[in-house]
This record gives structure tokens, sequence and C-alpha cells, in this order.
């Protein structure tokens, strides 16, 4: 036995090939040198996560030393060298730039993280330092209309005519007449993207939509964010931006010690986001039925 192991070991190390052993949960278990050298060897790899119920998949990290961090851990405080610099895109498959104008956000809500890990509203980057070649930006910013430089930069991108989504969200307490003829002149990448995370966020939703499409601002559609707490209060919010053809985007509340949602939360958010059954049906007659629908 002892003889076949070391005759695999060495054929594992003498092949050409790269190697990486797997279990069935992608888990790494070993790999050869090969396959090391054909990603090289690195100083300093940095690794993080987003949610503390993303999995935490062990690939084949070739470094001397290796750094986790981010909300996905429950770390607010590690943080990667702050170096601006052009993102090197050739390394993934984009059809747009990715990039902050501003980082923070002044508001303090008992869901969100970001003002605990990056605190209050500030500027951060300019759009050219990392539009790259191309035409569109996915623009990761929590709250852009809060910022002076954010608006600034709005108006910058406009001038150069660069399609844009604000993937986090706009918030529509901050969209008054001047800042709808503002994001009127936008090219929109993707839809308008808000939050209805509250009932007090309704009256701002309607305004601000309402403003919107007086200024003629064109985009694809209206996405909504919908935290999912409640199921009547989400409810009541859910039917108030189906009434001005808004589409809602149902999300479960997770607390940040990852409490799994309730299965009705589950249900809520499925019956939601499925738009087929959300135009059919309504949510008491989805439970009724429940799979039958899925």
């Amino acid at each position: 036995m002892e003889e076949s192991v070391s005759l695999i070991s060495a054929t594992f190390e003498s092949t050409a090939d790269g190697i990486l052993v797997v279990d069935s949960k992608g888990n790494v278990l070993r790999s050869n040198q090969q396959f090391a050298d054909m990603f090289g060897q690195y100083d300093i790899l940095y690794k993080s996560k987003i949610f503390t119920w993303s999995e935490d998949v062990e690939y084949c990290y070739q470094a001397d030393k290796i750094i986790k961090g981010g909300t996905g851990y429950g770390d607010y405080n590690t943080s990667i060298p702050d170096e601006k610099i052009m993102p090197d895109y050739s390394m993934y498959n984009c059809d747009s730039a990715y990039g902050f104008l501003t980082r923070g956000c002044p508001n303090k809500c008992s869901w969100c993280v970001v003002p605990e890990k990056e605190g209050n509203i500030k500027a951060y980057s300019d759009i050219d330092d990392f539009i790259g070649d191309f035409k569109s930006a996915i623009l990761m910013d929590n709250n852009v209309l809060s910022s002076e430089h954010g608006i600034k930069q709005i108006e910058k991108i406009i001038k150069l005519k660069i399609k844009i989504d604000f993937n986090q969200g706009l918030d529509a307490r901050l969209i008054d007449n001047s800042t709808a003829r503002l994001l009127s002149k936008v090219k929109w990448l993707k839809p308008i993207r808000l939050a209805c995370d509250t009932e007090s966020s309704i009256e701002p939703i309607r305004k601000a939509v309402e403003l919107l499409r007086w200024n003629n601002c064109t985009p694809e559609r209206y996405f909504i964010y919908v935290l999912v707490r409640d199921i009547a209060d989400a409810l009541s919010r859910v039917k108030f931006l189906k009434g001005l053809s808004l589409d809602p985007f149902a999300q479960a509340f997770r607390d940040f010690n990852n409490t799994e949602p309730t299965q009705e939360q589950k249900d809520f958010c499925r019956w939601v986001n499925h738009k087929a059954v959300f135009k059919s049906v309504q949510f008491n007659e989805y439970k009724k039925k429940g799979e039958n629908f899925t």
C-alpha cells in the first residue's frame, strides 16, 4: 500500500500537466507544482466575501500570506491597500467598467453595515479612474445623491455619454425636481433602482417617480428593492409599487448573525420575484397552492 501511494505521488508531481484535486463540494484536496506554476506564486492574497451565508470555497491559493476580510467574515475593519489604479479588466469577462465614485452613507439604517464599515459619505474616485475603454459602467455607490462630488460626477458622466447603472440604488428622498432633471439626461444601462424598505419610503418613492417621469426620464424600467420582515407590511408596499407600474424585488431580512429567514418570508420573496406568477395570482392564492406555482 505504501509503495502504491508513493508511486501515485511521484506520478502526480512528475506529470507535465497541472492537476487540481477537489472533492464533491469543490473543496481543494491537493494540487501539484505544475498547477501552482500555471498561476504563479503571490506575496499576499486578499480574500473577501460580502454575505455571511456565502460559502467559503477553498481554491488552491498559491500565496505566502492570505488575508481574509469583509462583511461576510464579520470583519468591518480589515481592508486592502487603498490604491487608485485602473482595474485589470483583462482578468474578467466584463462588458462594463466597475467602480465607486463615493464611499459610505450618511444614513444609519438598522439593517445596513455601510456606515459602520465605511463611515459617512465621502468622495472616492473620478469616473476616469476606472472607466478604461468601456462606454458603460456599473457604479456601486451606496448613496451617490447625498454627495456633492457624486452629483458632479454624474454631470461629467452625462457629458461623456457613458451608460451607467447605480446597482445599489438611489435614495428617493433626495430626488427633487432639479435632481430628476439631471437624471433624465443620463444614459441608463439598466433600470433606475430605488428602495422601498419601510412604510416611510412610500411617499418619497411616489414623489421621486412622479418627478422622474415628468422630466421624461426613460430607463428600461424602475426596479425597487423591498426588504421583507413583516409580511403584511411588505405586502402593503408591494401593492403600492405594483399600482405605480414599478418592478419590486423582494429580499428577505437577515440579521448580522445570519438568522435564516422564515418560510413565509421565503415564499413571499419567491412570489414577488417570479414575475409570471406575481402578475397572475394574489399572495394568498399563491400560499394555498404552494409549489404548484414554482
